[in-house]
């Protein structure tokens, strides 16, 4: 499913076009994605270089972020190729983020993939970028009766999950809601057997998972709207060793996609269930024929 990808698989058709072309072409497209990520990239027959502006939601606008991205966002995105990408100052106009790449100064072989799904991938990069420093800085925020304010993130308009820093670790809050009765069955199934995985000793370096049709006591004063589902919430604890060097990464990643997984994972399951039931039907018709 390419909303798990880091890299944007449409953007990354784009620009390999670009630079397989034997000359410079015209492009000139914008390109939407899921979201409500915006693409815009440009490049002229007359010069070598291809201009991508890049835009991303801002994942939450009751906490404060730092202006612009930050310095080591913009390092990130500057190691990708020192030769054959550069940050324009300032950006085009309603984008956080414009590049300007020069395709003949990479080299023929497997490193010009390579590059070409990195820069495809910087949505990824600045969309984890504010959920780092989210979790980093959480500590500074709101706190009212002994508890840290929830929240609210919206990575996809319609789905908004929150995240609440405790003492002692993070805890992600998914409001679930479908809309078939039997996409909530297939999900609270779903959501059990991610319970009973996660309490096993093999998983035990995993975050545990909680499922509970009603909101946990943490979500308590957020809007009712917000609130009312019709599977439940799923909860994860997110411990100091889950956001650790690498694992943050993952992490943060897993959490922005946790939406689009389950989605995948029913429309998976629901098909896997048609096909049985189908082949099922078929053997009972054959069964009658066969013995005429």
């Amino acid at each position: 499913m390419s909303s798990f990808e880091r890299a944007s698989p449409a953007l990354k058709e784009i620009l390999l076009r670009i630079y397989n072309a034997e000359k410079p072409i015209e492009v000139d497209h914008h390109l939407y994605e899921f979201g409500s990520v915006e693409y815009y990239i440009k490049s002229s027959a007359s010069e070598p270089f291809t201009y991508l502006s890049i835009s991303t939601p801002l994942l939450s606008r009751g906490v404060f972020l730092s202006y612009g991205l930050s310095p080591y966002t913009l390092q990130m995105i500057r190691d990708i190729s020192i030769d054959a990408l550069d940050i324009v100052e300032p950006p085009t106009d309603g984008y956080q983020l414009t590049l300007r790449l020069d395709f003949s100064k990479l080299p023929h072989n497997k490193e010009s993939l390579k590059v070409i799904t990195e820069v495809s991938s910087v949505q990824a990069v600045i969309l984890s970028s504010q959920l780092k420093e989210m979790l980093q800085n959480v500590n500074s925020w709101d706190i009212s009766q002994g508890m840290y304010k929830p929240i609210k993130l919206i990575y996809h308009p319609r789905e908004p999950f929150y995240v609440i820093r405790q003492p002692e670790k993070i805890v992600a809050v998914f409001p679930m809601r479908f809309k078939d009765h039997s996409d909530v069955i297939i999900a609270t199934s779903f959501f059990q057997e991610l319970m009973d995985v996660g309490s096993s000793g093999k998983w035990a370096k995993v975050p545990p998972c909680n499922w509970s049709p009603i909101p946990p006591p943490e979500l308590r004063g957020e809007p009712f709207e917000d609130l009312s589902t019709n599977g439940g919430f799923v909860s994860f604890d997110i411990a100091s060793h889950h956001v650790e060097g690498k694992r943050l990464d993952k992490t943060v990643w897993s959490l922005l996609n946790f939406y689009a997984y389950v989605k995948h994972h029913v429309k998976c399951t629901r098909g896997f269930i048609q096909r049985r039931m189908r082949s099922r039907m078929d053997s009972l018709v054959q069964v009658p024929s066969s013995v005429i």
